[in-house]
């Protein structure tokens, strides 16, 4: 197992995130207005100019991640990039980038074991 460089590691999730939260949102059709919107319902108060800044790599808030997910309707683990499914909230791999394999539960690393603090989402938009 090689050592993780955190510095790499953040710059490309922070990429993946604001790539994924302008892919979900062209996807389900909505402008930056309407998911504004629904961020100002779940108590997040935001503007275009910022969520156009987040869509381009600027000023990603991890606090606001959950409620972007709601915004969204997909999972922060999608939102990550740990997952190729955005309804999915268990990570499609470990740490280290073993494959999960859910018939097998005894191969499963201890990133899979127990509750996964990124997920449910359950609310309605």
């Amino acid at each position: 197992m090689s050592a993780i460089d955190v510095s790499d590691l953040g710059a490309r999730r922070h990429l993946t995130v604001s790539q994924r939260l302008r892919e979900r949102r062209r996807s389900l059709g909505l402008t930056q207005k309407q998911v504004i919107t629904r961020l100002r319902r779940l108590g997040v108060v935001s503007s275009n100019k910022a969520l156009s800044s987040l869509e381009h790599g600027a000023g990603l808030d991890v606090a606001k991640l959950p409620e972007l997910a709601i915004a969204l309707d997909c999972s922060v683990t999608w939102l990550l990039g740990l997952t190729s499914d955005p309804h999915r909230w268990e990570p499609d791999t470990d740490l280290h980038g073993q494959v999960a394999d859910a018939d097998a539960p005894d191969q499963v690393g201890p990133a899979f074991r127990g509750p996964c603090i990124l997920g449910p989402l359950s609310s309605q938009m």
